[in-house]
């Protein structure tokens, strides 16, 4: 019967699986780079593509601080995300829509990145790799940071540009809302209508008849 494996070798089963996303990632970013429109956007992914440039020299660090040479081990996960990120790229997408899309491509990529390094810094700190949770603690804070770059580059006007795109406004509009009657003019009375009258100016008046006429009957 085999040994079980330890937390050991599942931490070590993970870094090499990391390692692997990181180097994905380095082939990924320029083609984000050059398919992206906002020039905000661009030099994000050409800022964070330098990041993961030396992400993947800080993973070489922590596999010798466990004794341990740097090997990769192909990430399925990371693939298939790329994969789709591939996808949104070969989409005809007007400029503002094909940006937003990159965004939420990366950040799928940003949010893999930090699950995978929460666990290697617990991991690591678990089992006393107190330089190992160090640097790894360095790189997880650079993934969360290149995310909320994104989240604001979105929500600074990205998104709503592609929304505006979606639903332009009708200029039409206008032209069919109600119009409202004319408001008199300062310094001009409006005049007052015309007063009813009572059921009283309507009544018929009785005849007055004359005494002398009385008399002769």
């Amino acid at each position: 019967m085999a040994t079980p494996g330890t937390l050991h070798d599942a931490f070590i089963d993970e870094l090499r699986d990391t390692y692997s996303a990181e180097k994905q990632i380095i082939k990924a970013l320029p083609k984000m780079v050059k398919a992206a429109t906002s020039p905000d956007l661009r030099t994000a992914f050409q800022s964070h593509l330098e990041e993961t440039r030396a992400q993947i020299e800080k993973l070489g660090r922590v596999f010798e601080s466990i004794g341990e040479k740097p090997r990769a081990k192909h990430c399925d996960g990371m693939a298939g995300i790329l994969e789709e990120g591939d996808g949104v790229m070969g989409e005809n997408f007007d400029d503002a829509t094909l940006d937003a899309c990159l965004i939420a491509s990366a950040q799928r990529v940003e949010h893999y990145e930090m699950a995978a390094y929460g666990s290697l810094v617990a991991w690591a700190r678990a089992m006393g790799h107190d330089d190992a949770a160090g640097i790894l603690e360095e790189i997880l804070d650079e993934e969360k940071s290149a995310d909320q770059k994104l989240t604001a580059l979105a929500e600074g006007g990205i998104n709503q540009d592609a929304a505006d795109a979606a639903h332009p406004q009708d200029e039409d509009d206008e032209d069919d809302a109600p119009v409202a009657p004319p408001r008199a003019s300062a310094g001009r009375a409006a005049k007052a209508p015309a007063p009813v009258p009572s059921r009283a100016a309507f009544k018929p008046t009785a005849k007055k008849t004359s005494r002398a006429g009385a008399r002769g009957r």
